[in-house]
This record gives structure tokens, sequence and C-alpha cells, in this order.
């Protein structure tokens, strides 16, 4: 399906290191630097560039410098006419400065409403509609400029939605406005305490918000293949070109290619053929699903429909002349002068390169569920996927009394379950503040076991656990730069991560461990012989992400009230 034509789009003037460049308005710093070819957006201490990853804010290594502001992240900072933009240098701790303004008492607000929603993907709108139409009052935070989360990607405005999953997604947004929740976008969510109690930085005011239930729906992020190489400019979540794709129509790259396992892959192969890129390989480490037929028939007995998207997804590539290469392994990555990448891989047993402007790789996702460990919500060990899964009811509840958690953030599950089960969610929530009844979900609950059947199934034709590094050299942290030997150095007398943390400084970067932690967690089981459980992972703290001091101290006045 071609993309409806949109009309043209207005266009604003900035520079990049004193160049002078435009793009369409509305777009993010870092789709507009891609289009005009720029992927290197920061130097590290040792003077490595870096640019755009994970495009969901997550990852922090886009960062650069916006009119003199340092560590501004240029996946998530829309463009403005005029704005001077400049590579983020590698200052150290001592020589940046500080941010010290606070913000005026006035512009700080303290909100209670009946029901908080966190996360404005599949999940938390089905999950604000649900509860806004049950009688409750409704807030949802997201981090995005326009709401859809990393499945419905919304393109900005003046665009025309791509295809029907796009448009679901509006459909959703306009719901849920419909209904009467207040979505506050832009809000970047740094502290979360018992109560709940959750604090947000919106533009330049605070906002404290204790509302009667929290629904927690953030969603996941990818994973990465970890090889040498990996953290090089031009390397980026399959995600991250989807994203700059569909919301902004920027291809990552004239020349692509996709390694990992999962159907997000081939989708995303798909849509940049469609948009002209010559994707030149998809790479996927499982083996073929005709090899294994029961499986594939059980996938497509339990989801017929997303069963034929995928089949409609195949015969795009083939159209295209895209070929996909099973049981396809990433192994390393080089860049020469130019930027081009020199990918290194491994089929049928022997080696293999091609060169590429971009490579994107997806090897399933994790669970961003920082904010439900730090309220105390119980989690269990997925062995198979390697991740921790939070432990809810029926009603996607907690142990922890008015936290309720739904979609990717509680588990791997999948955009349609992450609906049915924002829409349970979303009336208990609102059930407890006295509005409505949530005694007749049996449908619902009928749909979600039907969606978890699929999901189940979709896993079994797909790697859900990558192989763990194996080069020496490859790099586990990116924040630290810390490399697989010095982990495994570390670990040689520790009996715990913490330890292991200590020794290397694997996880206190920017990211806070949300890259390095699932491997470090399996590598430090596999030597200890222990099985992982939620203490084996590094604690989250508070800021969950990086904020301004005045940030901080701007929500002082309104939190001291709030105690």
């Amino acid at each position: 399906m071609t993309a409806p034509v949109s009309p043209p789009p207005a266009s604003v003037g900035f520079s990049f290191d004193g160049r002078a460049l435009h793009a369409r308005e509305g777009v993010s710093i870092a789709s507009a630097l891609t289009e005009a070819g720029i992927r290197a957006l920061r130097l590290t201490p040792t003077g490595a560039p870096r640019g755009m990853f994970c495009g969901m804010g997550v990852c922090q290594e886009c960062l650069v410098v916006v009119n003199g502001q340092p560590s501004q992240r240029a996946c998530m900072t829309p463009l403005t006419d005029g704005m001077e933009i400049t590579t983020q240098p590698a200052l150290s701790p001592v020589t940046l400065p500080l941010e010290t303004t606070t913000t005026p008492a006035a512009q700080a607000r303290h909100l209670t409403p009946d029901v908080l929603i966190i996360g404005g993907g599949a999940g938390g709108l089905s999950a604000a509609t649900a509860a806004a139409r049950a009688g409750a009052s409704v807030i949802l935070l997201d981090e995005r400029k326009i709401a859809g989360g990393q499945y419905f990607k919304q393109s900005i405005a003046g665009l025309s939605p791509m295809d029907g999953q796009q448009a679901q997604g509006q459909v959703l947004l306009t719901d849920a406005h419909a209904a009467g929740v207040e979505v506050i976008s832009q809000a970047e969510i740094w502290g979360a305490f018992d109560g709940p109690l959750i604090i947000a930085q919106h533009n330049d005011s605070a906002l404290v918000i204790r509302p009667q239930q929290l629904i927690v729906a953030t969603g996941a992020y990818e994973r990465p293949v970890m090889v040498p190489g990996w953290t090089l400019p031009g390397v980026m979540t399959t995600g991250a070109a989807q994203t700059l794709w569909r919301s902004y129509r920027a291809l990552a790259g004239k020349r692509v290619a996709l390694f990992g396992s999962g159907p997000l892959n081939l989708q995303v192969a798909s849509e940049l053929a469609q948009g002209g890129a010559k994707v030149i390989m998809v790479g996927e480490s499982a083996a073929a699903p005709w090899t294994r037929p029961l499986a594939a028939l059980r996938m497509a007995l339990r989801g017929p429909a997303l069963a034929a998207k995928g089949g409609a997804i195949m015969a795009r590539l083939r159209r295209h002349a895209v070929p996909v290469r099973f049981g396809t392994n990433l192994r390393r990555i080089d860049q020469d002068a130019d930027g081009a990448l020199t990918v290194h891989y491994e089929t049928g047993g022997s080696g293999k390169t091609i060169t590429v402007d971009a490579l994107c790789m997806n090897a399933g996702f994790d669970p961003q569920n920082e904010i439900a460990r730090l309220l105390g919500a119980a989690m269990h060990y997925d062995s198979a996927f390697g991740q921790l899964r939070t432990l809810r009811d029926a009603r996607m509840g907690t142990n922890v009394p008015g936290l309720r958690v739904v979609g990717d953030c509680a588990g791997l599950g999948g955009a349609p379950a992450a609906m049915v089960e924002g829409q349970i969610a979303g009336r208990a929530a609102a059930a407890e503040c006295g509005h409505g009844c949530d005694h007749d979900l049996f449908l619902a609950e009928r749909e979600l076991a039907r969606h978890r059947r699929f999901q189940q199934a979709l896993w079994q034709l797909y790697t859900p656990l990558p192989a763990l590094p194996v080069d020496p050299e490859t790099v586990i942290c990116r924040c630290e730069n810390i490399t697989l030997a010095q982990i495994q150095t570390g670990m040689a007398d520790a009996a715990h991560i913490g330890t292991m943390k200590r020794a290397t400084r694997a996880g206190m970067g920017r990211c806070q461990g949300r890259y390095c932690s699932p491997v470090a967690v399996r590598l430090m089981a596999q030597a200890t012989g222990t099985t992982p459980d939620d203490n084996s992972f590094f604690a989250p703290r508070v800021p969950i992400k990086p904020v301004s001091i005045g940030a901080i101290m701007a929500a002082e006045s309104v939190f001291d009230d709030t105690l």
C-alpha cells in the first residue's frame, strides 16, 4: 500500500555545526539531521562518535547542543525555526554547565485525578478511554509530541495516515480526547514514590500527581544485537528507522539492512522498500518457518488475520526483491571514513559482507518496567525471554494497592493484547474510584486469552532470547563504553550484579542500565549457576531518566505539600 499523498509541508531553517539546513516543519531534530545525511551527533570521552540508536528517548545516545543548551535528545526534541544545533562534545561532569534555574512555583502543578495513565500507546490509550467513559477523571502522560506509542507511531501534522495501522492509532487518540481524557504530551516522568505519587516535567512546568489509581503502560524497548560496531553512527534499532519513516517520512538511509529476530524486521523492511530505500537484505537468526510446519500452522490458526498480514508483508518483500535470509547472524560492523557501514554476517556456515548506509537491528524487546519496580510491584523472571514480567491478577492489578500494569511493560504480549488489557484495567480502576463496575468483562477476557495464545505460537517461530555476546571487545554498556571482557573481569570476584556494577561502572550511565542489565544478568547467572530474579537486576532509581536540577527544584515546593 502506497502512502497517501499529503500537501507539501512547510519548511524551517536551522543549522548544525554552522552548516545551514532546512527540514519540514514539525519533525524531530534526529529526523532532520538524518535526512541531511548527518548521523554522528555526539562524542564519547574517548572521542568516538555516536548517533541516534533507539529513536524513543531510552538510550540517551543522540544528545546534541541546542541553542547553547547541552544534552538535548535529538530523537525527542521537535525542530523549530532558527535552531542552532551543534555536536555534543565529550564534556566531563565537572565542566558541564549545571542548570540551576528553578521554575517559578506558580508554574508547578499539583494534580489529583481519579486515574493516571503513564504511556500513550495501545494499552495506555485504551485504558484511558475505558476509565473516562466509566465516569472517572483521567490524565494521560506521554513522552512523545503525539501519543500513539511504538505500534501506532503517529505522523506529524500535515501528513496523512500511512496505512490502517496508523489510522487505528489516530482513532484511539481521538476516542480518548472525546471521552474527556486530559492528554499531556512531552511529559518526562522522572519520579515514582509510594502513594502512588508521580513527578514529571512538562515544558517548563513541574507536575506532581497523586491519583487514586495508577495504570502504567510504558511499553517496551528493543533488544539490540550486541556485536563489535553496534555503537557506530548509522546503526539503529529497527523501531527507530520505522519512527523516522512513519512519523516523519525520512528514510534511515538509501541502502539499508536489517538483522535480528522477529516480525518487526520484516514489516519495517517492507515499509522502507516501499518508501524508496534499497533494502539489501533481512537477516533472521531463526530457522525458516517452513522447516517447522506444525508451529507455523498453530500460529496461523490462532491468529489468521495477523498471519495473513505477515503473508502480505512477505509478498511485498518479494515484489521489491528483498532477500530474507533465515539462520543468519550478525558478527561485526565496521565503518569507513565516509560513514559507510561494512556488515559482516554468517549464513549457511559461511561468512559474508555487505555495505550499507544504515543497519537496523531488533532481537526482541525488554519491558520498560522501571516505574513498576520502583513502586514495589512483584516480578518473576521469564527464562524463555530473559526478562522480568510483572505479576498481575485478572484485572491487571499488582501487589501494590492502586497500581495496575498493562501492555508490554509487564512482559511481551503485543499491541492487540495491550489494548484489551487497557480496557480491562481502565474499567477496573474506574470502579475502584466509584465509577461504573468491572463485572461484565467476559468477552474482553476471552479476547485477551486468544491474543496471548497467538503470541505464544508466534514466538515459537522466532528467537525470543538472543545469544549472549562472545567477542571480548563487544561493548555491553554503551553509556560507559564497557566491553564484555571488562564485564567478565568485574564478575570474577563478584557474587551479585551490584558488585560487578561498582567494579566496572556498567549500568551507571545515562540510560541506567536499560541495555546492559539484561545481558549482565544472564552473564552473572551463567557464571554463578543461579536463577535470576528481580534482585538480580540493577536497582531502578530516581530520577528514572536524566532531568535538570532546575526541574527537581521546581517540584520541591509542591512535593513537600503532598507529604
